[in-house]
């Protein structure tokens, strides 16, 4: 029988091998990476955002390619229809009886790893057919419920500075994504780096280093990690002095936030405390492993106000005013 401790190793070790075989083809953006996997091994959804050439798409692919997973890719486009995601039911006829029959043809939605590029490309309602998916791991197509395999994993991107054509998600599926990770551009040496390894013959490539049932089995270990009463204190103020209405609320969120967040976005905090404290080989998750996943897990689930946005007030900015502001 394992035990916990061999458990927990077993898990730290898939983490430090999937981080390898990633890096082994994305070179450099060793925080997004990192925030990548740690939304991965605490078992939700990943938002990245970044402008055209900054490997949202390989990183994906490279993530995919390194477990033994069924990948798919969704291109949104503005004539992408919900049945082109989920799946469609057609209408058979038996050639020995003749009987017809209605059979469902699985969509792209029923894999383990979903790469949904350029998300906000389609119309509201294409958006909305990954809702079910990614909250309740089902969907039903024609009233009848269709469950989907475990591990799911959607990891949707978005180009920030592009807005003709677009639609940005509305807040409800926002809020599913757990983290909204920013890709920003290489430092100069990694950028070097890439245009030498990528303009040669030889390419980098990756071999599968986890199964389904390894990521499953260190998901699962993620929640059994204990949390102590004040670093689960600390995300529950954090939370709360997002919202302007709550007495808690230092001045400037009043000032700056129209709409704060939501107890889903304390519940991230803490699954993604305790995923950093895994990777960091900790079975205790702490009050820097929550502000170390506070702008991943807030920066898409607050709103500013007009304010803000006339005088330049990012929502960055604002996150980082409360981890200085909310006492630990």
């Amino acid at each position: 029988m394992t035990t916990p401790d061999a458990q927990f190793e077993s898990a730290a070790a898939l983490a430090h091998r999937l981080d390898q075989e990633i890096g082994r083809v994305i070179i450099g953006q060793r925080q997004v990476r990192r925030e990548v996997l740690t939304c991965l091994l605490a078992g939700g959804h990943c938002l990245l955002r970044g402008v055209p050439g900054l490997a949202k798409t390989l990183l994906i692919k490279t993530l995919a390619d390194a477990m033994h997973l069924r990948f798919s890719r969704i291109q949104f486009t503005p004539d992408l229809m919900p049945s082109d995601i989920l799946g469609t039911e057609v209408i058979e006829e038996d050639p020995n009886t003749g009987k017809r029959h209605v059979r469902f043809i699985p969509g792209p939605v029923f894999a383990n790893v979903i790469l949904a590029d350029e998300i906000n490309r389609t119309p509201p309602r294409t958006q909305s057919a990954l809702l079910e998916a990614m909250q309740e791991y089902q969907v039903t197509v024609g009233g009848v419920r269709h469950a989907l395999d475990r591990p799911l994993f959607v990891l949707a991107t978005e180009n920030p500075i592009e807005q003709e054509g677009t639609h940005p998600l509305p807040e409800a599926q926002l809020d599913r994504f757990m983290f909204n990770v920013v890709i920003d551009y290489p430092e100069i040496d990694d950028e070097r780096r890439i245009l030498a390894d990528t303009t040669a013959e030889a390419q980098a490539s990756v071999a599968p280093v986890a199964t389904g049932e390894e990521l499953e089995a260190a998901r699962h270990l993620v929640r059994a990690l204990p949390a102590a009463s004040n670093v689960v204190d600390y995300a529950l103020r954090l939370v709360r002095a997002t919202r302007p209405a709550d007495t808690t609320c230092p001045p400037e969120v009043r000032e700056w936030v129209r709409w704060g967040a939501g107890p889903r976005a304390g519940q991230a905090l803490l699954l993604g405390a305790k995923a950093t404290a895994l990777l960091d080989g900790r079975v205790v998750p702490s009050l820097d492993d929550i502000a170390h996943v506070a702008l991943p897990v807030l920066r898409h689930r607050l709103l500013v106000n007009y304010r803000a946005e006339a005088e330049g007030m990012s929502v960055d900015r604002v996150i980082r005013q409360l981890l200085d502001t909310v006492h630990r």
